[in-house]
């Protein structure tokens, strides 16, 4: 019977189920898989060249590159053949003659439509098909962002911003948690390159985690030998990301701009380049080729990692695997479209999707 519980108890399972706060090392991992598919596009090396409304996500510094007018973007992907939903959309709104950008990002990572087994098997030991019910587990984030300039000449732009963001995250009926946190950055730009910083969950992002079964639910999970969980609080440590960007000018309509970034953890040794205790290192590294302006071609590799080799018997033999991804864009006046072809896990992985993004600018028609 515990088996037929198996995707029940797979939702529940990952929550902390202790009565005391603690770091998780992957708590609120849907907060980073990213945001619009230029980003992604370029394996999410972003934090120093971002300026359009996904900065909210990725630098919220950015976003005073939002000039003018209001703009909005939306993204949707999907992931494991459909299965995980990622839904993504942002306004961005430039004030006080472009010296400030306030925005609003929301976004939505679920799998719906779980089958829930719990009352599959009866009492007496028949099976009843017509106790399964379905259920959703969701994860949304809302941040409310807002940047400032604080250098702004010929030769070099700097500028700050700050994110409040709200988490809420739904098991069914069974589970909910509320989490909030602050994220900070920074940009400095000259004529060709570009520096950012952004630290998130700066102050630590805390998910106070609410259980809620019916006693009949309590019974069965009991009788089954598994855990009831009651209320905890899950804590996310900051993560620091480092980034630096170059914009080759290779002709009058065609440019090169790269970026590297450094996505510094401290919540012990990762399976990443860079692995110690507390401190590990993951870079991101992303070009874009723009042609005009008009037409953009991307590409970016991330999530360096170890693993075992696949001809390994043994399972001795590592070798080092990574996340590259690609992507394209077209700009036709004020509506921007962009998609991405990223892989789940590795190169020779063939778990990608497709992942598609519209930004578009409010531009207000000229009084006659």
């Amino acid at each position: 019977m515990r088996s037929k519980l198996f995707v029940f108890l797979l939702c529940v399972i990952e929550f902390p189920i202790a009565s005391f706060s603690q770091f998780r090392k992957y708590s609120n991992e849907f907060l980073n898989i990213g945001a619009g598919a230029r980003g992604l596009g370029m394996g999410g090396a972003q934090v120093a060249t971002v300026k359009d409304g996904t900065s909210g996500y990725w630098n919220p510094a950015g976003l005073v590159g939002v000039k003018d007018h209001s703009e909005i973007n939306l993204m949707h992907a999907e992931y494991f053949a459909g299965i995980g939903k990622y839904d993504y959309g942002s306004v961005a709104i430039p004030i006080q003659d472009n010296k400030r950008t306030i925005g609003l990002s929301i976004m939505r990572f679920g799998v719906d439509d779980i089958p829930n087994t719990l009352f599959l098997v009866q009492p007496d030991g028949s099976i009843d098909y017509g106790s399964v019910t379905s259920f959703s587990s969701a994860d949304y984030a809302m941040l409310f962002s807002f940047a400032q300039k604080i250098v702004e000449q010929d030769d070099k732009q700097m500028s700050f911003g700050i994110n409040a963001k709200m988490i809420h995250r739904q098991v069914g009926s069974f589970a909910s948690s509320w989490g909030f946190g602050i994220d900070a950055g920074f940009q400095m730009h000259g004529n060709r390159w570009h520096v950012g910083v952004v630290a998130k969950d700066l102050t630590t992002t805390f998910n106070a985690w609410t259980f809620n079964f019916t006693e009949k639910e309590k019974e069965v999970l009991y009788l089954t030998k598994n855990d009831i969980p009651v209320k905890s609080t899950e804590i996310t440590s900051p993560r620091l990301t480092i980034g630096g960007g170059y914009n080759f000018k290779i002709s009058k309509s065609f440019s090169l701009l790269t970026e590297a970034d450094l996505d510094v953890t401290f919540d012990g040794r990762r399976n990443t380049i860079i692995s110690s205790n507390p401190v590990s290192i993951d870079p991101h590294l992303g070009l874009e080729a723009s042609i005009k302006d008009v037409f953009f071609v991307r590409a970016g590799i991330t999530n360096f990692q170890q693993a075992l080799a696949d001809g390994d018997t043994l399972n001795q033999k590592k070798v080092w695997i990574y996340q590259p991804s690609l992507g394209a864009g077209v700009k036709i006046k004020n509506v921007t479209l962009d998609y991405a072809f990223s892989n789940l896990a590795n190169q020779s992985n063939p778990l990608y999707t497709h992942i598609f993004s519209l930004l578009i600018t409010l531009v207000k028609k000229e009084k006659e």
